[in-house]
């Protein structure tokens, strides 16, 4: 039904309602008794004008000699029958029906919990009634509304070749049939959360125009046991009927979860894991549908799934690089309005890390940014200022610092950028901020890789360790004691050497090994008291020395570097103080100069 409709007709049934309960109060009024008081009553008794009466639990009806009919309340009166039968009035006796309250008694509360069963139904989805509630929730995009093509996706350049040949069944599937070829029957999209694997899918479909049924993972799983697996079942049997075609299951984690694991089985999950299984075994691909699953926990899936002949073919939708990054701006900036200063590829400089989602986002910040400012254009001021914000945070100038600590953060920040200019093959200084931003942030130091690194040497990540911890050093130079202010160095510094040490095997005590724990999740860990320790206590307090020894000796090295600098320090904090935001290209300046 049209909501319009919907909406029109319970209007209607409010308004009759309405009606009803009007012609209620007051139609009786014209045809019911006259009421009167007892008394009146009492005293046409004793007159001998009433001629009948009848009696009821709480009323007494009656008819005066002139027919006219009367109602008055009963009251106990012990003398009433007596006076009745004196004066030879008719009385009859009557008794009240109780069936439309029995009714009431047993309708009104089965009303009311088919009303809240109707109303659960509604919320989950199955509002068209109970029998439709074990058909496939799925989104049926036909080849024209699809409209995404590859021409929309980029930065994912090799996940779009291993594709290509999907595509290519789609369209000449006699091509791979005549030499016995056969398509994989399932593709698993992995990668990071906002690299573009669901986009991905949809291109597939509008490249090969074919229909594109999509489903979340979640949207299988219900309250009610059996009906998820139901629901494959049609989701399977739909498909059949439009092959040639393309499935599509998002957040595959949602429903294929290792089964038999944890503290508490999940019946449903597992039963409508089960069902996909086997509707993966029993679909022969050469009919056209092909199944295109999404997930950014593929370590969390079920075995079965990953094995040949279900998705057997794993396709990496990766973070993008930087000739990716700048093709995934140059897609998104097609309805912006960039000045002639844009510069996209410095942005894709200033992004290492950034996904397909980040991106999108950042153009759009730029362009609400231009508009606040009231600007025709979307300038190189915008888009920097928006990468900060995505990366920082949102500026919070009403964030009122006192005199000591804007100069406390001062200090901090260009400890920061003094030792990452001090050490050779450092990320060079980008900006320096005392502008608090986000939650917690009271200023910041931004470094600019010159390149997207994939490869860490162990005196690369010491540099970065002195870095984060160069803002502290100047504090303790300057002020002769520590503040909390660097409280996310020392946790992100304390994390790199804890990698150093358990993960990448560079300690010169403990040798070349990897000493991390399994990182699996909460319901895949057994009891405490089952787990095997991965090593002894020793080595545990081994670990522990080292990382200190570790952050201590950097730490002395930033504070060396500062105390050489002291001079620069100072001044260049004050001019900080000065503008709030220097370059560092005037930070190289101000040490020139002196």
């Amino acid at each position: 039904m049209d909501p319009k409709q919907r909406q029109f007709s319970i209007w209607y049934m409010f308004i009759a309602l309405w009606g009803l309960m009007l012609i209620q109060m007051f139609l009786p009024s014209f045809f019911n008794p006259t009421e009167i008081p007892y008394s009146e009553f009492k005293e046409a008794v004793a007159a001998g004008t009433v001629t009948e009466v009848s009696v009821s639990t709480h009323v007494i009806h009656g008819k005066m000699k002139d027919d006219k009919n009367f109602n008055t309340i009963r009251i106990e009166d012990p003398d009433l029958l007596r006076n009745l039968a004196q004066r030879q009035i008719k009385v009859t006796g009557v008794i009240e029906s109780t069936l439309i309250r029995d009714l009431l008694s047993w309708i009104v509360p089965i009303a009311l919990f088919f009303g809240v069963w109707w109303f659960l139904l509604r919320r989950m989805g199955q509002s068209q009634g109970f029998m439709t509630v074990g058909q496939s929730k799925a989104k049926i995009y036909m080849d024209k509304e699809t409209k995404v093509t590859f021409a929309d996706v980029a930065g994912v350049d090799e996940a779009k070749q291993e594709l290509e040949e999907v595509i290519e069944f789609l369209k000449t599937p006699e091509k791979f049939s005549r030499l016995g070829g056969k398509i994989p029957k399932g593709i698993l999209l992995v990668g990071p959360p906002g690299t573009g694997k669901t986009l991905l899918a949809k291109a597939v479909a509008g490249e090969a125009s074919v229909p594109f049924f999509s489903i979340s993972g979640s949207e299988f799983v219900e309250m009610f046991v059996g009906v998820g697996a139901a629901r494959v079942r049609d989701l399977f049997e739909q498909a059949k009927g439009k092959a040639p075609c393309i499935i599509f299951i998002d957040e595959l984690d949602a429903l294929g979860k290792a089964r038999g694991v944890g503290p508490m089985a999940h019946e449903e999950r597992e039963q409508t894991l089960n069902q996909l299984l086997v509707e993966m075994d029993g679909f022969d691909s050469r009919v056209g549908v092909i199944l295109m699953a999404a997930t950014n926990r593929p370590e969390i899936l079920d075995p079965a799934l990953l094995r040949a002949g279900r998705f057997d073919r794993h396709v990496l939708v990766d973070r993008p690089d930087k000739p990716g990054r700048l093709a995934i701006l140059k897609v998104h900036a097609r309805n912006i309005i960039l000045g002639n200063q844009a510069d996209l590829e410095t942005i894709a400089a200033m992004t290492p890390g950034f996904v397909g989602a980040d991106l999108a986002n950042l153009l759009n910040e730029a362009a609400l940014l231009a508009v606040r400012r009231g600007k025709d254009t979307v300038g190189m001021a915008e888009l920097q200022e928006a990468v900060e914000r995505v990366v920082a945070g949102l500026e919070k100038r009403n964030r009122v610092l006192n005199k000591m600590e804007k100069e406390r953060v001062a200090h901090h920040e260009v400890g920061h950028a003094l030792v990452a200019l001090a050490i050779p093959g450092m990320d060079a200084v980008h900006k320096i901020s005392i502008i608090p931003r986000g939650i917690a942030a009271l200023g910041y130091t931004m470094q600019l890789p010159t390149e997207d690194r994939f490869l860490m040497t162990y005196s690369e990540l010491k540099n970065k360790i002195a870095v984060l911890l160069g803002g502290r050093a100047a504090e303790e130079v300057i002020y002769g004691e520590v503040s909390t202010g660097a409280q996310d160095d020392l946790r992100k510094a304390t994390d790199i050497a804890k990698s150093m040490i358990k993960v990448y095997g560079m300690s010169e005590k403990l040798g070349q090994v990897s000493l991390e724990r399994d990182r699996q999740p909460l319901f895949l860990q057994t009891m405490p008291s089952q787990t095997p320790a991965d090593y002894s206590e020793q080595t545990s307090r081994e670990i522990d020395c080292e990382i200190r020894e570790l952050i201590d000796e950097q730490y002395a090295r930033a504070r060396g570097l500062i105390k050489t600098q002291e001079p620069l320090l100072r001044n260049a904090a004050q001019v900080l103080l000065g503008k709030e935001t220097i370059t560092g290209e005037e930070l190289k300046a101000l040490a020139a100069s002196l």
